[in-house]
């Protein structure tokens, strides 16, 4: 049994902003931002050249307000504490593109399924907070299946009829109240996020959105919900199976189109499995993200492949348009099919720590999907690595290209915006190995400077090259900055 071995070394008690450098609203829509920073509390915030329609809380770094005229503002974001300082330039971009960078957060699938209700959602809320994931930019709190009524159910909490006189979408008695539920997680400075089915029913079996797209659209954007994932279920029934392009595309072009009609921004992950190669068309439909494959499944034994398979498309990653792996799934995870009961996951910590610099390396949006009322010292360790999240929320949204090294072996190199490269080395063999490489092996000019991103270690050694002998499944994340 693999020993879960501390990393990170402990983060400075002296501010740090941990925020994404960039980040983009559309015109007339309600800004809600919040300036992540870790060190000691409390921190006092504060922002040079806000523009006006802005207003930023000093005690909580929340940036509210709307803007209505296009164009990028250059605000350095500063945090205060009584051991210093800290500033960081923040670009907010006023136009058609949202979702500048790989959006951050949590699900509720992989933890609860269809055992979700109000309550665990606003616990998750809670400990997004109190865990600290939010000073590290995680901000987004979704949820997926099970919310809606059960279609042909006679159990009274989820049964019922499933839409008002008006067409209106009903919710099932676990949520008695999206609006409030939603007011409740933007007071904390988070954002949430909805599921549905373009099909009549979902996945598992509750209400969609067929034939209702217009209706459900505006009730989530009176909800106040800032995502969507809109899975595609149910709709294989609705076209008898049909997979052509026009026949893929039609229901996300469809509910794209309405989202943009809506008076905020809600960011649309199109969930279906990379049908049509939808990496070459999910941003033309009004997607902001889109997964490139199957559920990724509890058993969580095929990381590497997924990843590999997830980084062909890397041409098709930039700011706005990010190809989605599926979910970060550690710490304590469920179990679909038991309803929801989580339990330690299946993968070591090397696997876990590798998880999380392939995600990172690949420009993936990043939502944990485990149990957030049991983030232990490891699990947040590998979560809120503040220069590994760096190389995720890098301004480029560039996705690494892959370099084989061997058999089992392979590198992973991605251009930063300050000219410097990330680079991963990984073992996806059965048995420990040493892996060596020389710089220019991977046509990098020789650096002046290398770091191990995990440990926050510079290494002297490193000048020429890299070696160390990786454990099975396990790799190494590196940040090279040239001569």
């Amino acid at each position: 049994k693999e020993e879960a071995v501390i990393l990170t070394p402990k983060p400075s008690p002296k501010p740090r902003i941990n925020s994404a450098r960039v980040f983009g609203v559309r015109p007339g829509s309600p800004v809600l931002y919040t300036i992540a920073a870790s060190g000691q509390r409390p921190l006092w915030f504060s922002a040079e050249n806000l523009p006006e329609g802005l207003t930023l809380n000093r005690e909580t770094g929340q940036i509210t307000g709307k803007l209505a005229k296009r164009g990028e503002h250059k605000i350095t974001m500063v945090a205060t504490n009584d051991l210093g300082e800290a500033r960081k330039e923040l670009r907010l971009v006023v136009g058609d593109t949202i979702a500048l960078t790989p959006p951050m957060g949590w699900n509720s699938w992989n933890c609860w399924a269809c055992a979700v209700d109000d309550k665990k959602i606003r616990d998750a809320a809670d400990a997004m907070i109190k865990s600290g994931l939010i000073n590290h930019g995680y901000q987004y709190v979704n949820i997926d299946d099970c919310w809606m009524v059960r279609l042909n159910s006679d159990d009274p909490v989820v049964g019922g009829p499933r839409r008002d006189e008006a067409g209106r979408l009903l919710t099932n008695k676990r949520f008695p109240d999206m609006k409030a539920l939603t007011d409740y997680i933007h007071a904390k400075g988070l954002k949430a996020g909805i599921y549905t089915s373009p099909g009549p029913f979902t996945c598992a079996g509750f209400a969609g959105a067929y034939q209702h797209e217009a209706h459900d659209a505006k009730q989530f954007a009176d909800w106040g919900f800032d995502l969507l994932k809109y899975d595609w279920c149910s709709y294989g029934d609705v076209v008898q199976g049909k997979q052509d392009l026009d026949t893929l595309k039609k229901p996300y072009i469809l509910m794209g189109g309405i989202l943009k009609k809506q008076d905020r921004d809600i960011l649309l992950n199109l969930c279906q499995y990379g049908m049509g190669d939808v990496w070459k068309w999910g941003a033309e439909v009004g997607g902001q993200s889109w997964r490139t494959a199957g559920d990724l499944g509890f058993e969580l034994d095929r990381i590497f492949e997924v990843a590999l398979k997830n980084a062909e498309h890397r041409d098709y990653s930039r700011p706005g348009s990010w190809n989605d792996p599926d979910y970060l799934q550690i710490g304590y995870i469920g179990d679909a099919s038991t309803g929801g009961h989580p339990k330690p996951c299946p993968i070591t910590p090397s696997e876990q720590y590798a998880f999380m610099s392939l995600w990172c390396l690949m420009a993936s949006p990043l939502f944990y999907s485990g149990d957030m009322g049991r983030l232990d010292e490891f699990t947040l360790n590998v979560l809120c690595n503040p220069e590994v999240i760096d190389v995720n929320q890098d301004a480029l949204g560039q996705c690494a290209k892959v370099l084989p090294l061997g058999d089992e072996q392979f590198a992973m190199v991605k251009d930063l915006e300050d000219g410097s490269r990330a680079v991963g080395l990984f073992n996806r063999g059965e048995l420990a190995t040493d892996v060596a490489v020389k710089w220019s092996d991977l046509k990098l000019p020789e650096p002046k400077r290398v770091r191990d991103l995990w440990r926050h270690k510079d290494l002297d050694g490193a000048v020429t090259q890299f070696s160390a002998k990786l454990p099975r499944h396990a790799g190494v994340l590196l940040r090279l900055w040239a001569k």
